[in-house]
């Protein structure tokens, strides 16, 4: 029986790296927000400083996120993934209850468990087995911003929530990102 490589966020092995992709519901612009973007940021610097994964590259666009990344710890008995999802998701809440409850309506939930949903279910996480892939992956990351239907940077290291600035010119403004190359 042969392994379907796309995976859900449970099911990510540990010391694989994954492409891996989380999108809002609805494929609502809900990271448009530079403060939403940073409660990304936040969440990927805690997992990495607490060794429980390592980033090799992301790209944070207005209504999903693409990362490579490697799971090197559960966050307890919770997946880096899982926590990453939980993390953002409680402080999206917080931050929309403050600052624009009309758009926190856009997310409510009838779900028994929630009231509100932020990321779709079962994000896309696809291993990367060939150093062909892993490049192929960490450029479509790179070049996301710079498409035609998004146009949020003129080319990938000028646009600030991308690793591309970290592999063009060795700047990691958030301190998350490792070179796959060492």
């Amino acid at each position: 029986m042969e392994l379907n490589p796309y995976l859900r966020q449970g099911q990510m092995d540990h010391l694989q790296s994954y492409f891996y992709t989380d999108t809002i519901m609805g494929f609502k612009p809900l990271l448009k927000n530079d403060a939403l973007k940073m409660i990304v940021i936040d969440s990927l610097k805690h997992l990495v400083l607490t060794n429980k994964i390592i980033i090799y590259g992301y790209v944070i666009m207005p209504n999903h996120v693409h990362l490579i990344w490697e799971m090197i710890n559960l966050n307890g008995k919770e997946s880096p993934a899982g926590s990453f999802a939980k993390f953002t998701a409680h402080k999206f809440k917080a931050y929309l209850q403050a600052n624009n409850l009309a758009e926190l309506t856009d997310y409510r939930s009838n779900k028994s468990d929630r009231k509100y949903q932020f990321w779709k279910r079962d994000p896309l996480a696809i291993p990367l087995t060939s150093e062909k892939s892993f490049l192929q992956k960490l450029d479509y990351a790179h070049y996301n911003p710079v498409e035609g239907k998004w146009s949020l940077a003129d080319c990938p290291e000028n646009y600030r929530w991308s690793s591309a600035s970290f592999y063009q010119g060795g700047i990691d403004e958030f301190g998350i990102v490792s070179d796959y190359r060492l």
